[in-house]
């Protein structure tokens, strides 16, 4: 049963972080006329023409991020990894609800989204094996950091939504390597003598 709760709850996490990489970000900058990767914030794309997909899309990232960190506690029973993820996942379905024009709750959403979800990035190195074990970590340090310099307003001559993206990116990188390390592991059985 635990594998296949594991299986679930990679499968989840994939298809969270891959529509949203392909609908919530690709689809919906391509539909928003001169949108700059290096100008514009991620979340221009949730009040321009490209609102609907967007903003349906960081909500569906966030339940998808929730129900998926139940299955990940039911294999896995690590607290301070669940409640990172599930906190992500609101933070994330709160973009998508309260938009960049709703005033001071799109920013608190953002900020959680980002800053939990990096470090649930690095929490998660606990559950998993070495390679990819240090590369959560790196990973979610680098989003930390990139938040640091984001939040400092030291874009590095990225501009403001280039470094936003180094803030996202890692992320959403470690949820389809999670993702997939989850759908493809399987518990090894005790050997019957």
């Amino acid at each position: 049963m635990k594998d296949l709760d594991n299986k679930t709850a990679g499968a989840i996490l994939f298809i969270g972080a891959i529509q949203f990489i392909i609908v919530g970000l690709v689809i919906a900058e391509a539909s928003y006329p001169n949108y700059s990767v290096a100008d514009n914030y991620i979340s221009d794309l949730g009040v321009g023409p490209s609102a609907f997909i967007f903003n349906t899309s960081v909500f569906l990232l966030g339940i998808l991020v929730i129900v998926g960190s139940y299955f990940v506690h039911k294999t896995y029973h690590r607290t301070l990894f669940t409640i990172l993820l599930t906190i992500t996942g609101v933070g994330a379905a709160g973009v998508g609800i309260f938009t960049e024009n709703a005033g001071l709750l799109h920013p608190i959403f953002s900020l959680v989204a980002f800053v939990f979800g990096a470090l649930a990035t690095v929490v998660s190195c606990r559950l998993l094996r070495s390679p990819l074990s240090f590369f959560s970590i790196i990973l979610g340090i680098f989003s930390l950091l990139a938040i640091v310099l984001f939040g400092s307003g030291n874009y590095l001559g990225l501009g403001a939504g280039g470094m936003e993206r180094m803030v996202a990116y890692p992320t959403l990188l470690w949820g389809l390597g999670f993702g997939g390390h989850l759908i493809g592991y399987t518990r090894e059985e005790p050997q019957k003598t």
